[in-house]
Parts: structure tokens; C-alpha cells; sequence
């Protein structure tokens, strides 16, 4: 009796194992927007057949189904990765579902990084009851690749296209100290003129 318990168990969780990968929706669109993108970039293709199109490669090589449907083995990190990450890039996903118009999901990615990472946030809300698993993936260069083939460029935006603006800072420190240079000049004139006159 015991034996046939064990079997039994076993088998429920074979064929647990076996649907949850066909549970598990993937992304019918997607769009990128981020630093140097003058409007949002759709990634076509299908979401679920793997690497074949531009979204199914995205889907595969950028971590949405451990992130938001959670694996075992899980490998996602709670932990942000060290060193620079180079800007910030986002993703919409659109996830159709049953009963449902379909879901949003978003997910952060970081195609200049040394080796590329996304994130997806946890507990964003798909399907009505579900939430996402979250956390960070590291992808690899597969997945730069990828989005630079979907129109994102080769190499990340000059530092002036979003960050502070130096050049123009330092253009007008120049501006005003040639104008009270300037008005320096015209007062020490101004002054040598009437020392002159009153002689």
C-alpha cells in the first residue's frame, strides 16, 4: 500500500511538472522604449515558440518565464548586480490569458551592461489572481543582439542625451565672465577718461 502511495505521488508530480510549462503564457507583443529612443520599439514574433523570432528570443534569452512564473531551479537573484549597468531600457509586455483582455507586465533591461541583465519587479498583477515572480536575470549577450537587431543602437547614447548638461553649464560660466570682463574693461576706460580730464 505504501509503495502504491509513493507511486502515486510521484506520478501526480511528474505530470505537475509535466503542465506547468504548458500553464505558462507568453507574451503575444512587446515594446522598448528608453535613453535615445525617440519612440517606442515593438519586438515582433511569437512570445512561446522559443528563440525563432525577435520576441521569442527576447522571452528566452531576457528571463520573463523564471520571472514571472518561478522555477526550480530558481535563476533569478534577489540581488542587484555590482558595478555599472549602463542605462536603463523597459519593456512592455502584453500577456494574453483566459478570461481576460490580457495582462501588462513590465521588466527593466540593461542591454550595454558588461554581461546584460533584466529585472522584473515581483507581484505585478497579471490574469487577475496571479503575480509575478520577479528578481534579476543575468542574459548574456544573446540578448543585446537581439534588441540592437529590433532597432536598438550598437552603442548606448552619448552621456549629454540624458544626464546633466556640462557643455551647456560651461559655455555659460564663459558667457558671464566675458561680459563682467567686459564691463571691467569699460569702467577702468570710463575711469582713465576722467582721471585724464580732471588733470
Amino acid at each position: 500500500m505504501r509503495r502504491f502511495l509513493l507511486l502515486a505521488t510521484a506520478g501526480a508530480l511528474a505530470a505537475l511538472v509535466a503542465t506547468a510549462p504548458a500553464a505558462a503564457k507568453g507574451p503575444s507583443t512587446a515594446s522598448l522604449t528608453g535613453p535615445g529612443l525617440d519612440h517606442a520599439l515593438p519586438v515582433k514574433g511569437e512570445g512561446e515558440s522559443g528563440p525563432g523570432t525577435p520576441l521569442g528570443s527576447l522571452v528566452q534569452l531576457g528571463g520573463y518565464f523564471p520571472q514571472v512564473f518561478q522555477q526550480f531551479p530558481d535563476p533569478t537573484t534577489r540581488t542587484r548586480p555590482t558595478g555599472n549597468l549602463g542605462p536603463r531600457y523597459r519593456i512592455e509586455y502584453r500577456v494574453p490569458g483566459p478570461n481576460t483582455n490580457g495582462s501588462k507586465l513590465v521588466q527593466d533591461v540593461y542591454p550595454y551592461a558588461k554581461t546584460p541583465v533584466t529585472y522584473m519587479s515581483p507581484g505585478q498583477r497579471f490574469w487577475g489572481v496571479n503575480h509575478t515572480h520577479g528578481g534579476w536575470f543575468v542574459a548574456g549577450p544573446g540578448l543585446k543582439a537581439t534588441l540592437v537587431a529590433a532597432g536598438l543602437p550598437e552603442s548606448p547614447p552619448t552621456a549629454s542625451g540624458g544626464s546633466f548638461p556640462w557643455a551647456w553649464l560651461a559655455a555659460g560660466v564663459l558667457a558671464v565672465v566675458v561680459v563682467l570682463a567686459l564691463v571691467l574693461s569699460r569702467r577702468r576706460i570710463a575711469r582713465f577718461r576722467m582721471v585724464r580730464s580732471t588733470a
